[in-house]
Parts: structure tokens; C-alpha cells; sequence
């Protein structure tokens, strides 16, 4: 399979960016809430970065904005070269099918297929013949460690596993860009310190940009640098790569106030 992502430039800049929601409590009035404040943020090389804060901070929001899921209300997202506030609904369903990769807390693998089928699904989806596609998920989830278990149904996985099977999925169209929001919440200490150290590896063999919404110092010092959100804004960035978890988590604070 020979993917056509349209871009092979591993970068985001994000300029200005703000998003509202509309909330109602009970039978109370309508009132908007500011989930992004103007964020600006540049990544211009490849490798594993995080972006850390409180609950609530606007972190999963603007990774959500990045992998087009959802639109900005004001500002700018240039993903790999693309242009994806300005996109119209036709690009942004081929953006998001062979531009990015994303990848769930939740794995959200259908049950009805198996490692196979799930990791082949985005080529299916996007009209390529099944023979173009299935080379590249079988090597995809070997390398990440899953081969022999490519025909095991997602209730037959282990939470790890269907982890690494929603990753060769993401990776199947060789994205420059692969966004992952808190990818280990649903796994336990082990798993997740493995899946780390997966994503982490991706970055630096593939040369792609690995991008992860994380609370978790462990999380954040395998990444080479951490962005650090408040209050819908972007308060600071540091290196992170090798810091141990009660430096980074020292340094996440003091920019937190």
C-alpha cells in the first residue's frame, strides 16, 4: 500500500485559537463557557511531546480541534502544511481519514471486528481494495508487537493490545502527525509505561510528530517537551525528556500557579 497523506511535513502551528461551548444547567439559562482563550503553539520538529493541566483546562479540546472533530471559533490550525480551520466539510473528511492519526482513551475498536479488520478499516472506508490494505495492517500490527494475535476480536485483547491495535489503525495511511488523548487512562501501570515507550519509539524511527493530552508526570518524561495549558491558554513549555516525574510534576505547577 502506497499512502497518499498529501503532505509529508511533520509541523503544527496554531495561532489564536478559540473555542466556545453553549451549557445548560437544569432549567437555568443558557450560558458559554471559554474552553480555548487564544492558544498559540508551534512544534516544528519531529518527536513525542505532551501537553499537560488541570481538568478541565482546554486540553483535550484543542487536540480534538487539531484532528478536526471539531471546529475553532476563531484563530488558526495549520496541520502538516494544512490549512484545517479553512478546510471545508469534504476535506476535512479526507484530513482526518488519511492526514492524521488519532487515538482514543477508549481504544474504540468495533467488536465485530477483528485486530485485522479494525487496524485495515480506515483504507476500507476510504475505497481501497482489501488486497492494497491488509499487507500494511498485518506489518503495522507486527511491529507493534500484536501479530500473532491479528484475527482475536477486541474482547479477546488485553487492554494494552487494543491499544496498539487503535495505533496501527492511526498509522495505517503513515500520517506526519499522530495525536493520542490520554492514551493509557483505561490501562494499568505496566501497560501504560510499555505504550509510553511505544509511542515514543514511533516518533523517533518514523520521524512524525507524536503529540499526547497526559495528567501524568510518568506520561510526560518520556516526551522530549511538554506544553503546559491554564484557563484555556497556553502558559509555558519546558523539556521534559528524562526529567524525573517529581521534577516535571514541580515544573508543570510552577508554571500553573
Amino acid at each position: 500500500m502506497t499512502p497518499s497523506t498529501g503532505s509529508t511535513d511533520p509541523s503544527i502551528r496554531i495561532r489564536g485559537v478559540e473555542k466556545r461551548f453553549v451549557t445548560r444547567g437544569g432549567s437555568g439559562p443558557r450560558r458559554g463557557v471559554e474552553a480555548l482563550r487564544g492558544v498559540d503553539l508551534t512544534i516544528e520538529e519531529p518527536g513525542f511531546y505532551a501537553i499537560m493541566g488541570r481538568s478541565g483546562s482546554g486540553k483535550s479540546t484543542l487536540l480534538h480541534l487539531m484532528a478536526a472533530l471539531d471546529r475553532p471559533d476563531a484563530g488558526e490550525i495549520w496541520v502538516s502544511g494544512q490549512g484545517v480551520h479553512a478546510m471545508d466539510e469534504a476535506a476535512l473528511v479526507r484530513y482526518r481519514r488519511r492526514s492524521i492519526g488519532i487515538v482514543f482513551q477508549q481504544f474504540n475498536l468495533l467488536p465485530t471486528l477483528d485486530a485485522l479488520g479494525n487496524a485495515i478499516l480506515p483504507g476500507v472506508l476510504d475505497g481501497r481494495a482489501r488486497a492494497e490494505v491488509i499487507p500494511r495492517g498485518l506489518a503495522l500490527l507486527e511491529e507493534l508487537g500484536v501479530g500473532e494475535r491479528v484475527h482475536h476480536r477486541p474482547e479477546a485483547l488485553s487492554g494494552g493490545e487494543q491499544q496498539r491495535v487503535a495505533i496501527a489503525r492511526a498509522l495505517l495511511f503513515e500520517p506526519p502527525v499522530l495525536l493520542a488523548d490520554e492514551p493509557t487512562g483505561s490501562l494499568d501501570s505496566a501497560s501504560s509505561e510499555t505504550l509510553w515507550g511505544v509511542l515514543e519509539d514511533i516518533a523517533r524511527r518514523r520521524q512524525i510528530i507524536a503529540l499526547m493530552v497526559t495528567h501524568e508526570p510518568l506520561a510526560a518524561a518520556h516526551c522530549r517537551k511538554t506544553f503546559v495549558l491554564k484557563d484555556g491558554r497556553v502558559v509555558g513549555a519546558f523539556d521534559s525528556h528524562g526529567l524525573d516525574p517529581t521534577s516535571l510534576a514541580s515544573r508543570a505547577s510552577e508554571l500553573l500557579g
